[in-house]
């Protein structure tokens, strides 16, 4: 199975200094280094469909532009590239969700992913008139999948739930193809969502023991459900040609951390409700000290970003072989980032894709097949 990799549009702004912001927290003044206008994201997305990344993840929440709207926009200036849209289900209907995907599909060609998020954050949520509490959001999230699915098979649904109530559901016109669901969490409830109604279960990049608990507790639940699920890894990568020249590049980052900067984003960060980022706040003690976690693995961007917080860094050889080693753990999908976003979207793209592709773990999915050699007509 050839691997699958996802880039990032920074709708939060991009900077050749790390642009924060998520989990409750605002994006730093470095985003306004490269607004996040069309004209800038569609040149990330075209640069990342000619390289072979199949999607590109595009965040939700307070700190960055909307998703669908941008989408939408940077979709007119590509042609094969998917997005993978993250959305919250408490700010729109289940049934509003369905059709608009179906009409994205449609007018995109069939480029449409969804990144389901539940909101980690209760004072963010009820600024947007959502004022459900941790658990009741994943649970609604559940009944929101389970109206949205049968009206992509063309159903008519009727429901009544704790959180959800439609009657007389249906779409005009179905989803060609039915987008796949992406949905990530660490809390119990999290799980159980992820088996009963997801196609793919995304971590935050982790040491791979850790993934490789998470992944064998998702397929275990999955199992129980009589369903398999696909697993994905969100990470940012800081790849060069040597392993010298990718931590100099880190270290540069890191020096451009403000220590109240910092400081202040710590401070946010540590009140989020989310366990998962609370489990990347753990990784570095909001230290400076002790980032590299794993081999190539350094959660310094975690110090003043939040959601993913953990970058792979050293020499093309070495990504390559940490990608190979969260891929014997069951990872099929990574979606990656880097700081500014089109260029790193290069160093990964002709660095180390070329690598994977050279073992027989990669394919360009865009490639078109080689022509075949003209004949020459032999002549005595």
């Amino acid at each position: 199975m050839s691997l699958t990799f996802h880039w990032f549009l920074p709708t939060n702004g991009d900077s050749r200094h790390v642009v924060g912001g998520g989990h409750g927290t605002p994006a730093t003044a470095f985003g306004r280094n490269r607004p996040p206008t069309v004209a800038y994201l569609s040149q990330i997305a075209r640069a990342a469909e000619d390289l072979g990344f199949v999607g590109a993840l595009t965040p939700t929440g307070a700190w960055c532009e909307d998703a669908w709207l941008t989408t939408a926009m940077v979709s007119q200036h590509t042609e094969r590239l998917k997005f993978l849209v993250a959305f919250r289900p408490g700010f729109v209907s289940p049934t509003l969700a369905a059709q608009m995907a179906s009409t994205f599909q449609r007018q995109t060609g069939g480029r449409l992913l969804l990144n389901v998020v539940t909101g980690g954050e209760s004072h963010e949520q009820r600024a947007y008139g959502d004022f459900l509490d941790k658990d009741a959001r994943y649970r609604r999230i559940g009944e929101f999948l389970q109206i949205v699915r049968d009206l992509w098979e063309g159903k008519t649904v009727d429901l009544a739930g704790e959180h959800l109530q439609v009657e007389d559901a249906r779409l005009a016109r179905v989803p060609d193809p039915v987008p796949e669901v992406y949905f990530g969490g660490s809390s119990p409830i999290a799980g159980e969502i992820a088996a009963r109604h997801v196609d793919v279960y995304l971590t935050w990049g982790e040491p791979p023991a850790q993934v490789a608990e998470k992944i064998a507790w998702v397929r275990g639940l999955a199992e129980k459900e009589g369903r398999s699920v696909r697993f994905g890894i969100r990470l940012h990568v800081i790849t060069r040609d040597t392993s010298e020249q990718a931590w100099a590049e880190a270290h540069k980052l890191l020096d451009g951390f403000d220590p109240e900067t910092v400081k202040s984003v710590q401070a946010g960060l540590a009140r989020s409700e989310s366990e998962g980022q609370q489990r990347m706040l753990a990784l570095h003690g909001g230290s400076r000290d002790g980032l590299e976690i794993h081999p190539n693995l350094w959660a310094g961007i975690g110090l003043v970003r939040g959601g993913a917080g953990t970058a792979l860094v050293g020499s093309h050889d070495e990504v390559a072989e940490r990608i190979k080693e969260y891929h014997a753990l069951g990872i099929d999908e990574f979606v990656l980032s880097g700081y500014p976003h089109l260029e790193e979207a290069y160093w990964f793209g002709e660095g180390v894709l070329p690598r994977l592709a050279a073992q027989g773990l990669w394919q360009h999915p865009f490639a078109k097949p080689a022509a075949p050699s003209a004949q020459v007509p032999f002549t005595s």
